[in-house]
């Protein structure tokens, strides 16, 4: 199996096959998608920019929206067999889509991965809020369905960085040093009759009905070193200090605005993909786009060191793609990329995606 990144252009399910056909079965880590929201619109480029209005007549088309409905999800639905044949047992697949669909997508999706593989409906609020005349509420987002093949996927946990009015919410207590924190419980629900964790510290025993979150001798550790703050009723806490935590969770509801000035209809924020690639792939890992678009998907993963696929059968794609990934250049941080672009029309593509 090559290892070479590559870009095809291709109808992407044949370029599906192709990849199959030739040695990626279970090889790829990552397949993020963001396909056509089955609006109806035809989006076009004019003057190196894209319109950001679907039904415009102006301009060169880049693609065609035009397939809805029961069709649409027919479409979408042999994709992703093929993209679930191509994952490996620790990939993981994020479907970019539009409200108006997704739900009819998810129960396509969960028949595929299975519903104990669904991991999140993620919201990301895509734009300002509108205030066009319209009967129902404004619409400032749109939806990712993200699913693992397995139940041990590739996960490095995402963390956001504190803000300032963060840490004052949630660390509000200051030491002698000026050092933000804040305490939780050092116990927890449920009762052990055995075990280190009921047993006795500093002469009392955890509540009826909790245990200790540690084993004494811990809570002993904890103490001497200042990290226990005891109430003026004698109620032991565990101090927890911001500048020692590395941030919070990354919860379910993104805010990345896609640019106001894009170059490719529908381009998304490139900060979409830097989140996706480090938490669901490793270094080295392949990650695959077979709705590729303008490139942002590959060029992230050659800024994170991951190999990348994409495939996309729009000369206009194709063309912004090379545009974009050209643009990355060696530095400490990533090198300039090199790959191999596939012509869908090229009689070696046909012959052995038959083959």
């Amino acid at each position: 199996m090559m290892l070479n990144n590559l870009l095809i252009q291709s109808e992407n399910a044949t370029g599906l096959n192709y990849l199959l056909a030739n040695g990626y079965k279970g090889k790829i880590d990552l397949v993020y998608i963001d396909p056509p929201f089955a609006t109806g619109g035809n989006f076009t480029v004019a003057d190196g920019r894209a319109s950001t209005i679907s039904k415009t007549k102006k301009g060169q088309t880049a693609y065609l929206d035009t397939m809805k409905g029961k069709d649409f999800i027919e479409f979408l639905r042999q994709r992703v067999i093929l993209i679930h044949e191509l994952l490996s047992a620790q990939g993981s697949f994020y479907l970019h889509i539009d409200y108006k669909i997704g739900h009819y997508i998810k129960i396509m999706l969960d028949e595929i991965f299975g519903i104990d593989n669904f991991r999140n409906d993620i919201t990301r609020i895509k734009c300002n809020p509108k205030n066009f005349d319209r009967i129902g509420y404004g619409n400032i987002k749109d939806m990712i369905l993200f699913y693992t093949k397995s139940a041990n996927p590739i996960w490095n946990e995402p963390r956001k960085k504190y803000t300032e009015d963060d840490i004052k919410k949630l660390f509000p207590k200051k030491d002698k040093s000026g050092r933000h924190y804040t305490t939780t419980p050092i116990h927890a629900p449920g009762e052990t009759e055995n075990g280190k964790s009921n047993e006795s510290f500093k002469g009392m025993r955890p509540p009826v009905g909790r245990h200790w979150r540690t084993d004494v001798e811990t809570l002993e550790q904890w103490d001497r070193e200042g990290l226990i703050e005891w109430s003026s009723t004698g109620n032991p806490r565990k101090i927890i200090y911001a500048d020692e935590r590395e941030g919070m969770r990354v919860q379910d509801i993104w805010e990345f605005k896609d640019p106001q000035e894009p170059q490719y209809p529908t381009e998304k924020n490139s900060e979409i993909l830097d989140l996706i690639i480090t938490t669901s792939s490793n270094e080295n890992s392949i990650v695959l786009d077979c709705f590729c678009g303008s490139g942002t998907t590959l060029k992230a993963a050659q800024i994170h060191h991951r190999h990348w696929i994409g495939i996309d059968q729009s000369e206009l794609a194709i063309q912004a793609t090379v545009q974009k990934i050209n643009t990355i250049q060696d530095s400490l941080f990533a090198e300039k990329p090199t790959y191999e672009l596939i012509d869908s029309l090229s009689d070696e593509l046909n012959k052995r995606t038959a083959g």
